[in-house]
């Protein structure tokens, strides 16, 4: 089965027949909202605000191993996960959709594990390839079948938040290799690939990171929302269209 996380500005799927919601706890807690089980062309699918209703949980506080945990009990063998970012790279200007192939983890004092030895063995798990390419390839094939050109490669740097980052610090992202910046990257990728669940992020770019473009001097946060939302319409599209080629029941 196959989850959707939405981030910010994706509170709702188009095209989504609600069936129920499920308030999941797992030993780990709640996770950030009850999943809503739901279906697409007749193909099931379970949604996740990551930030909960209204957005009301910052990046640094997402229970992103309830999140992971409760998909998991559920059934869900795929997640596509949806990320808003910033650009560093010239090429990812706000609109852009990019599909990221690697990811760098700046955050701290995350739960970020399940293999704890406390709840779990301790485990050391491979993350070489941290998305898995198949479920990119469905994502960038959906897209493309509507005319919607993804950048189908990128590193997505996740840093800790709320704040938004310094000139320099992009600067310091750069010289590492990333050429986009957002916050709730990890540990979901790493949670996902503990239990065996294959997952790839969407990350539409909401605009340039700090010092880059339009962005050299300050970013303007109402104009950042407003470009996610307009962003958003062709993410949802992007999804339903998904759902109907990978996922859709046919009688």
């Amino acid at each position: 089965m196959l989850a959707i996380i939405g981030g910010t500005g994706l509170t709702e799927l188009e095209n989504l027949r609600v069936n129920k919601r499920v308030i999941v706890r797992t030993p780990y807690g709640e996770p950030s909202q009850p999943l809503i089980f739901g279906e697409i062309c007749g193909g099931e699918v379970i949604f996740l605000a990551r930030h909960g209703m209204g957005h009301t949980i910052p990046p640094h506080e997402v229970n992103y191993r309830a999140n992971i945990y409760a998909l998991h009990l559920q059934g869900v063998t795929e997640i596509a996960a949806v990320a808003t970012v910033g650009g560093i790279h010239p090429d990812l200007s706000s609109g852009v959709i990019a599909l990221p192939h690697q990811i760098i983890d700046y955050t701290h004092g995350r739960q970020n594990t399940y293999h704890d030895g406390i709840n779990n063995p301790v485990k050391h798990i491979d993350f070489t390839e941290p998305y898995c390419p198949k479920l990119r390839a469905k994502i960038e094939q959906a897209a493309l079948s509507i005319g919607e050109n993804l950048v189908n490669t990128g590193v997505y740097a996740t840093t800790q938040g709320p704040r938004l980052e310094t000139a320099a610090e992009i600067n310091r992202l750069e010289r590492d290799g990333a050429t986009m910046v957002g916050m709730t990257g990890m540990p979901e990728a790493a949670l996902a690939r503990e239990l065996g669940i294959s997952y790839a992020a969407i990350c539409p770019v909401a605009n340039y990171a700090a010092g880059r473009g339009d962005s050299l001097h300050a970013i303007d946060y109402e104009e950042v929302v407003a470009n996610v939302n307009q962003t958003m319409v062709r993410v949802r599209k992007i999804i339903a269209q998904l759902m109907t080629q990978h996922y859709c029941v046919v009688n």
